[in-house]
């Protein structure tokens, strides 16, 4: 599905690659620190540990995820890592009376589609870096989604149940199943069962296709459990990390990566890809950069926008520019257009300029209206998995999924 190597592109240049590479690796040393007892945990702004810091599961599966990838690379010094987070999900994080993993390690709360869809990525990702302990946790963690969260008459998954699967939360939301279209991408390469591509396509065509398209490629994240959109869902709780209110123009980026690596994972197989997939790609693109870009005027994407493609919380999130220049080099490889070089090389600027942070080290993960560094959303800089991959998957194939490209050496250009 990509294009040949096209003269001039920062894609194609040897010194933008290298320098992708060495902030990528410059990352790591920062978050190994995350690093506690029972797996891993939300780092300060200071790349510390606070007091009492708790193993989390968001933080648990992302770390495995990314020191596998970093073990892929062969950069030494992760493999500890990554049979550490793997110990923790089948350990602490792991609930033995009930099945399926807790939040935390308190061991209390219930069981979200959102996290669990980050174990089968992270167990995906270890099983390509050949981990002992990783093939016994993706059998887990497959088992757990085929029974308690897909839904195979809706084609999506299920969001939230209490702890002994007894009660179902009223609710399907657009961003656990964003999540779970990139796990199912990783499963169909380390499983070799086209069925999670199929199922990937069905969440797709539901999410993006039927609600985005329909409402001018924002995308939609709240529903009830009879798919009746809540424009309203978290009016009172606008800046939520995980479920804002209004749309979230990072993850307008996000699906349309994910759209155009699930076009090329489905011609890879040999299976039907929709034309639909890269025209909402384009769609959502437009429109994220189109609503959220300077919507205030001063530089940086905005976290959230109302039904009128307003601003609502003008903070400037780091996962959001993350998922915003990966989404850009995606549509450069898939399509060559120079508007796309044009974002890459602008986004690349901002995060250079207002993220990076040299000093301190990682990234900040939030900057205010002013682009100042700031922390009402997320503390601290906890989150690797959203940096990391923008780093490294500008130079890769669309296909196949991250951990696989990155054993296979798979290059997009």
């Amino acid at each position: 599905m990509s294009l040949t190597k096209r003269s001039g592109s920062w894609l194609s240049t040897p010194q933008h690659l290298a320098w992708l590479n060495d902030e990528a690796q410059r990352l790591l040393p920062f978050a190994r620190g995350a690093r506690v007892e029972q797996g891993f945990a939300a780092l300060d702004a200071q790349g510390r540990l606070p007091e009492g810091a708790v193993a989390e599961l968001i933080h648990t599966t992302r770390m495995t995820h990314c020191f596998a990838l970093a073990h892929i690379q062969g950069i030494p010094g992760h493999a500890v890592l990554v049979d550490h987070g793997l110990a923790a999900l089948r350990g602490a994080l792991w609930d033995e009376a009930h099945g399926g993993w807790f939040g935390d390690a308190t061991r209390s709360g219930g069981k979200s589609a959102y996290l669990h869809a980050f174990v089968a990525l992270a167990a995906s990702s270890a099983r390509v870096a050949g981990r002992p302990a990783a093939q016994a946790l993706l059998d887990d963690a497959t088992r757990i989604i085929e029974r308690y969260f897909w839904s195979e008459e809706e084609g999506v998954l299920r969001e939230h149940f209490d702890r002994d699967w007894r009660h179902e939360e009223a609710y399907r939301g657009a961003n656990s199943n964003m999540h779970a279209t990139e796990a199912f991408l990783a499963l169909a390469d380390v499983t070799g069962n086209v069925r999670w591509l199929q199922r990937a396509l069905r969440i797709a065509e539901r999410l993006i296709h039927r609600h985005a398209a329909a409402c001018g490629y924002l995308v939609v994240e709240h529903f009830d459990a009879h798919w009746q959109a809540l424009p309203d869902y978290n009016i009172d709780n606008r800046a939520d990390p995980f479920r804002p209110y209004g749309s979230t123009p990072g993850h307008a980026f996000e699906w349309a990566r994910l759209l155009l690596h699930l076009e090329a994972a489905l011609t890879r197989a040999g299976l039907t890809a929709p034309d639909w997939l890269l025209a909402d790609a384009q769609g959502l693109f437009a429109s994220a950069c189109r609503h959220a870009w300077q919507a205030d005027g001063t530089p940086g994407l905005v976290y959230s926008l109302d039904w009128n493609q307003r601003p609502v919380v003008r903070t400037r999130l780091h996962w959001v520019h993350a998922e915003a220049v990966a989404a850009s080099a995606a549509l450069l490889q898939r399509s060559g257009e120079a508007t796309y070089e044009h974002w890459y090389r602008r986004l690349w600027a901002f995060i250079a300029e207002h993220f990076i942070d040299l000093h301190g080290g990682s990234w900040h993960h939030e900057l205010d209206e002013h682009n100042q560094p700031s922390s009402r959303i997320w503390a601290g800089k906890p989150d690797l998995y959203h940096a990391y991959q923008a780093l490294l998957l500008p130079p890769l194939a669309l296909a196949p999924s991250l951990a696989t490209a990155l054993a296979a050496d798979v290059t997009g250009w």
